[in-house]
């Protein structure tokens, strides 16, 4: 199959799941290295944020530098939490930190100000938390619009766009397929960040198993969403990292994951994924 069906308009879509996210860096490194590009990129949650920087450079160059960024990483980075912020969540507020830490991230490493700048169309998808509706960003402030879509709920407070309180992408459409086919895809390469399947107890601390519920969420909306498509819509899912342990609130292993990821695609590919459309590799609920 060519890089690029001239027929038909291709979406990269990607999936929300906290850290787990660096997967989507050698996912779409070895896409890249095989020219296999996208006309438009949909992203929730962490896909938000590595789908608007990859639609500002959509290069071997751009990837390599977005996982630089992932390697440099901390918790910290993105979830400042600290004895003051947990005694202010239990006592006096409804989050548990700032996005101030996220913005700064997004601020330093995005090159582009408005999503209509980005060098392909890049769409982003965040929740009314209002109606629980799916709302679709498309122009306007990158920066804000990627911190509604991964604001969760109880971790970030929601953002107030124009006049509506977004939050996390994930609550309404964790891997926006139908979004995508809604904008005109008629080809879809979908990039999931998988969940921790191969765990053999529950993950330690409140946070971290929240995200690990998060991920099985996503994993499950993923499923309903694909069996829901119109046959003619023609998508193709990278197979996520299974076995996979850890925590998607645990930003210590992103080099393993960027290289298993890198590396699993390229297998995916070598055995002739693009050419066997609606195949869910690797992603009905199960454990080892």
């Amino acid at each position: 199959m060519s890089s690029r069906d001239t027929q038909a308009k291709t979406a990269f879509v990607l999936a929300g799941g906290g850290s787990f996210g660096a997967i989507h860096v050698g996912m779409l490194h070895s896409l890249a290295s095989r020219s296999i590009a996208a006309d438009m990129v949909v992203g929730s949650s962490v896909g938000a944020l590595n789908g608007a920087y990859y639609a500002g450079n959509p290069t071997i160059e751009g990837i390599q530098q977005l996982g630089t960024i992932w390697r440099g990483l901390r918790r910290n980075d993105v979830f400042p939490l600290s004895w003051r912020s947990t005694a202010a969540f239990l006592y006096r507020r409804d989050f548990l930190v700032t996005s101030d830490a996220l913005r700064q991230l997004v601020d330093r490493h995005l090159r582009y100000r408005n999503l209509e700048d980005a060098r392909i169309p890049v769409h982003i998808v965040a929740t009314d938390i209002l109606s629980g509706g799916t709302v679709v960003l498309s122009k306007g402030l990158a920066a804000q619009a990627i911190i509604a879509s991964a604001a969760v709920p109880a971790a970030f407070a929601p953002v107030h766009y124009d006049d509506l309180y977004l939050a996390d992408g994930a609550i309404s459409s964790s891997t926006p397929v139908t979004v995508a086919v809604a904008l005109g895809a008629r080809r879809l390469i979908v990039l999931p960040t998988g969940y921790a399947c191969a765990l053999e107890k529950p993950p330690v601390g409140a946070v971290a198993n929240a995200f690990h519920a998060l991920t099985l969420l996503i994993a499950r909306q993923l499923m309903n969403e694909l069996q829901s498509l119109d046959h003619d819509i023609e998508y193709f899912v990278v197979p996520p990292l299974c076995p996979l342990t850890g925590s998607p609130y645990d930003f210590s292993h992103t080099s393993e994951l960027i290289e298993r990821a890198a590396k699993s695609t390229d297998a995916w590919l070598d055995q002739g994924g693009l050419d066997r459309p609606r195949v869910h590799a690797q992603l009905s609920i199960h454990k080892h």
